[in-house]
């Protein structure tokens, strides 16, 4: 289980969020990535890697009022102010948790526009990269989260390349993209070299691989001669978390 990351906001979601962390060493895992830890003090989730031996790669950048429908700050123009302190306190949690990944999400207000979207990326970034951390966007599926800014990975790479920074990649989820676009390993074959971090759920359902249609075992045979990274499980497990890695048998990498 070397080669993945679980994702402790999706998975082991039968306990509350410290606790999964003692569930991912039980399962066999070394990494673990989650969306958004800002509900606890980097004590709190520190204690836990720590207690259990285990690497946080990645986290989000603090999306806005979550319950309110924010899902994301950084294409709102009304909002750079408050886009730049969620900067400085994703990189102080990326510090203190020796997360060297924060993914930034676009957001879904009708207000947002592509060029507020490449400055605040370009800060972001230039901030990040003082720190030795990625910055990552990733598109998502607007069939999940309808109106969000970025849903089409040709513009997230255009956007990638506007924003001119080395530290800044793409985040590859391969259900997203199936969703998207379809034949998600050959868009991945495409984008890779702007590939930092890839996800995985099948599709249809979120769920684990084995569980809908895409094909995981060509991925991740693919994955493992041509991508270096982890590979993140992004995914809402079918049953009960511990027996959603029986897929993991037998199969590369």
């Amino acid at each position: 289980m070397n080669n993945y990351s679980v994702n402790l906001s999706t998975v082991f979601t039968e306990v509350p969020f410290l606790d999964r962390f003692k569930k991912a060493r039980e399962a066999g895992f070394v990494y673990v990535e989650c969306q958004f830890p800002y509900v606890y003090t980097i004590e709190e989730v520190r204690n836990e890697l720590e207690n259990n031996n285990l690497s946080m790669v990645l986290i989000n950048l603090p999306a806005g009022h979550w319950e309110d429908g924010d899902r994301g700050l950084a294409a709102d123009p009304s909002r750079i102010k408050e886009f730049r302190k969620s900067v400085e306190r994703g990189i102080c949690y990326a510090n203190g948790l020796g997360v060297k990944k924060i993914h930034c999400m676009a957001g879904i207000h009708p207000d947002n526009n592509w060029e507020v979207f490449v400055e605040n990326l370009f800060y972001a970034g230039t901030a990040m990269s003082k720190h030795g951390i990625t910055l990552l966007i990733e598109p998502i599926n607007p069939f999940d989260m309808p109106g969000y800014f970025l849903s089409d990975l040709k513009q997230a790479a255009g956007i990638i390349q506007l924003v001119g920074l080395p530290n800044v990649k793409l985040q590859f989820d391969f259900y997203h993209i199936e969703r998207i676009h379809g034949h998600s390993l050959s868009v991945y074959q495409k984008y890779a070299e702007m590939v930092s971090h890839v996800q995985i759920a099948d599709h249809p359902g979120r769920q684990q691989p084995g569980t809908g249609e895409i094909n995981y075992t060509e991925i991740l045979q693919y994955l493992s001669k041509h991508y270096r990274g982890l590979i993140g499980l992004e995914y809402n497990p079918q049953g009960r978390s511990e027996g959603s890695f029986a897929w993991m048998k037998g199969v590369t990498p």
